[in-house]
């Protein structure tokens, strides 16, 4: 095995690649504006550090969100463009899920939360379980609407971070690290079990709008 994991979800391009065993290369820059521009040469370094071409890859690992929708689609629209080039199997991994395994990594205690940025005064977040699991979300609200239910539990993210009147128990990681989320893949494929499509997690409209009653204008 030779999985290719990116992730574009948060302010990070990040990129990893992983044998099966342990992972090879990793690389990550947090530059919210130039997703399109520092991915493929971010994949191109990991490969090179790693001593691997990308005829070898056998897999790809892209992260599906939530996330913004212009940089979530440079990441899955690359893995898709690679998947189909290469014809290998693209997996989906919920972002949020990835920083929950790089947390539960260090041995962080639980319950705990994950939280990224939503932008618009709001979070991306999800509950988890003592071993990582999933039991709530992942959704997009205020933070003070969720203040309940995320009371006295550790949280992880760049959301948290935002918001220290709501996630008084803040831990790393802050952004998405592609080697967590191809570790992740790899257990669970390891498993049997089936990861998520690689289509995006958005959890609510994009910004751009159709405008409403505007005049259509044809020639005679």
């Amino acid at each position: 095995m030779l999985l290719l994991a990116l992730d574009t979800a948060t302010p990070a391009v990040t990129v990893a690649l992983h044998d099966g065993d342990a992972v090879l290369a990793s690389l990550s820059r947090v530059d919210a504006r130039r997703h399109g521009e520092l991915l493929l040469p971010a994949v191109d370094r990991a490969l090179t550090e790693a001593g691997r071409t990308l005829a070898e890859v056998t897999e790809i690992a892209v992260g599906v969100g939530p996330g913004p929708y212009t940089g979530l689609r440079v990441g899955l629209m690359t893995a898709d463009t690679f998947g189909l080039a290469l014809g290998v199997p693209v997996h989906g991994v919920c972002t949020l899920d990835a920083l929950a395994h790089a947390y539960r990594a260090t041995g962080g205690p639980g319950p705990f939360t994950v939280a990224t940025d939503a932008r618009r005064k709001e979070v991306y977040w999800a509950r988890y379980a003592d071993d990582g699991t999933r039991t709530g979300g992942p959704a997009v609200d205020r933070p003070a609407e969720i203040a309940e239910q995320v009371a006295g539990m550790p949280a992880v993210g760049s959301g948290a971070e935002l918001y220290p009147e709501v996630f008084r128990d803040i831990r790393p990681p802050a952004l998405a690290d592609a080697a967590a989320l191809a570790a992740f893949a790899v257990e669970r494929l390891a498993a049997g079990e089936e990861l998520l499509p690689p289509r995006p997690l958005y959890l609510r409209r994009p910004d751009a709008q159709v405008p409403k009653n505007y005049k259509v204008v044809t020639p005679r």
